[in-house]
């Protein structure tokens, strides 16, 4: 029997309308005296474009963090950086809740900490696939599921309203190289004790058919290395164990050596030997071993397969690398998928690759890369598994949101509610339904600092990258007449217009003219100066380039 009063929802702060940065909530309790569960704690990745220089964005949890004192716990579906990567930067501002994960995902948070020097590390609770953890009024299991990363769980969360699948990251994938497939028996039996609600991940609802498997993959890259007349690069997302150690075993079937290159990629593969997943392959080798190995007896495993910049693949294309470098006909395998947004920096890759006359192959040119994602036909399984009471899309763009929605409402499932970060869903008593909405916003991770997108002046920064800055320094004697001629310095801004007009002296003209307008006496109003000399400026510039910088004046008096 639930108590006087009690309802259980939903409440999105990440992932629900983007693909990244999840985080959600459940309640349990009278509307005002909640008890919570947090389920992840994400990142996704900054557009430079429109957030220049930030590195990651993260959830605001300001609403848990007044909540703090009800949270129960938080449990860690799996270790991407789009379920995990905040947790360490945000669970200070939690109090000392309790953090529960397996062991690589736990593995890997403390490798992380260690590595970015974070002075203060949440507790963290290791445990098992197939637990059940019991918090507050929450009852929770890990079931396993196939994904691409070690040991990812869906949570069965229980209360006295009946039982909600939170679906997490999945696939069904019977041979998924390392680690437990999916339990779809347990699945079944959850569905026959009765389901109330399904959050289900939505990220390939508008793909047909069922995703290849892990295994499958494994033989044919086996297979592509096995015909490489010379080196082979390969590059894969690091935190994808299963497919590191399927292109390890083709090296070794191909007699090749693995050289290990990226400060990411030999942290997920320390921690994954520690658990012994990476049990029986031949030693890794340094990138200083790559120049003594003969070309056809290597295999290059390394970071970079989004385009960043200053990933080893990137240098590599740019022929920038200090120890490593490839040669016409040698081979670069893109065992991954390009993430949505990263396309320009990608193609940048491919090119510098192309122009030195380097192969490159990707999942267009043979199956080299399967999603930890399900389509359509898995998505249809798991509801006859489960066959849920309601649906909530989520871990999707609207357009993947909307697409799971039409879907399950095809396979019969009645109540489907979409919906968006910040939008508490009562999944009980009663149909389910949108009852409130939580203000929010994002947090940025800039270098070591943690701001709101206010604080972190992104604005100001795109109006530098759009129209550089100007700043001028005047120099007014005790008459507050100019003592010399302004000092103008111009920064991403054009030194001439097409005229051959010199911008800095015409700008020092124009400040003194704007100055020298000012009667004297008002002079003495410094700040007053300054922002003539500012309008005087960008006024200037407006006409005469189109753009109007941002400016700074200092005025000082002798």
């Amino acid at each position: 029997m639930s108590e006087q009063g009690a309802e259980l929802v939903f409440l999105p702060l990440g992932g629900v309308g983007e693909i990244g940065m999840n985080l959600a909530l459940y309640g349990y309790g009278p509307p005002h005296a909640k008890r919570w569960l947090m389920v992840d704690c994400g990142v996704t990745f900054a557009d430079h474009r429109i957030a220049p220089g930030v590195d990651l964005i993260l959830p605001d949890i300001s609403f848990i963090e007044d909540e703090r004192s009800s949270l129960e716990g938080i449990i860690i579906t799996h270790a991407h950086e789009d379920h995990y990567g905040a947790l360490l930067d945000l669970w200070p501002r939690l109090g000392d809740v309790p953090v529960y994960a397996t062991r690589f995902t736990a593995g890997l948070l403390r490798a992380k900490g260690v590595e970015n020097g974070h002075a203060v590390m949440p507790k963290i609770h290791t445990v098992a696939q197939g637990s059940v953890i019991e918090l507050g009024p929450f009852k929770v299991e890990l079931i396993p599921v196939s994904h691409s990363i070690p040991e990812p769980n869906a949570l069965t969360i229980t209360t006295s309203f009946g039982t909600v699948v939170h679906s997490g990251d999945w696939k069904i994938d019977k041979t998924p190289g390392i680690g437990q497939p999916i339990d779809i028996d347990r699945f079944r039996e959850v569905g026959a004790q009765g389901v109330l609600a399904m959050m289900s991940d939505s990220t390939n609802a508008m793909r047909a058919g069922h995703s290849p498997s892990e295994a499958d993959v494994g033989a044919e890259i086996a297979r592509v290395v096995a015909e490489s007349p010379h080196r082979v690069a390969v590059t894969a997302f690091s935190s994808n164990v299963a497919r590191i150690k399927a292109i390890c075993e083709a090296a070794a079937k191909a007699d090749r050596h693995v050289v290990v290159m990226g400060r990411a990629m030999r942290r997920v593969i320390g921690v994954a030997t520690e658990c012994g997943f990476m049990d029986g392959l031949p030693p890794f080798l340094a990138e200083d071993d790559f120049g003594h190995l003969p070309r056809d007896k290597v295999l290059v495993l390394l970071t970079g397969s989004q385009g960043e910049e200053r990933a080893a693949l990137a240098k590599i294309a740019n022929d920038e690398h200090p120890r490593v470098a490839l040669s016409p006909g040698d081979r670069v395998i893109f065992s991954s998928r390009t993430i949505p947004g990263n396309e320009k920096a990608v193609n940048a890759v491919v090119n510098g690759l192309a122009v030195q006359g380097i192969e490159v192959w990707t999942d267009g040119d043979a199956l080299v890369h399967t999603s930890g994602h399900p389509r359509r036909d898995e998505l249809r399984e798991m509801y006859s598994w489960l066959k849920p009471k309601v649906l909530v899309p989520v871990h999707g763009e609207p357009m993947h949101l909307t697409a799971q929605a039409a879907f399950a409402r095809e396979c019969g499932i009645e109540e489907v509610v979409v919906s968006q970060n910040g939008k508490m869903i009562r999944l009980a008593p009663g149909a389910a339904e949108v009852v409130d909405e939580i203000l929010h916003d994002v947090f940025l991770k800039d270098g070591r600092l943690l701001r709101n997108p206010d604080d972190a002046n992104v604005r100001e920064r795109r109006s530098l990258a759009y129209a550089g800055v100007v700043v001028a320094s005047v120099l007014l004697d005790d008459r507050f007449e100019l003592d010399d001629d302004p000092e103008v310095v111009l920064i991403g801004v054009p030194h001439r217009d097409d005229d051959r007009t010199l911008f800095r002296d015409a700008l020092m003209d124009e400040i003194e003219g704007a100055i020298m307008s000012i009667p004297r006496h008002r002079r003495k109003d410094l700040d007053m100066v300054a922002q003539a000399a500012r309008r005087a400026v960008r006024g200037f510039m407006g006409q005469r380039w189109g753009k109007k910088p941002i400016c700074h004046v200092f005025v000082n008096t002798v």
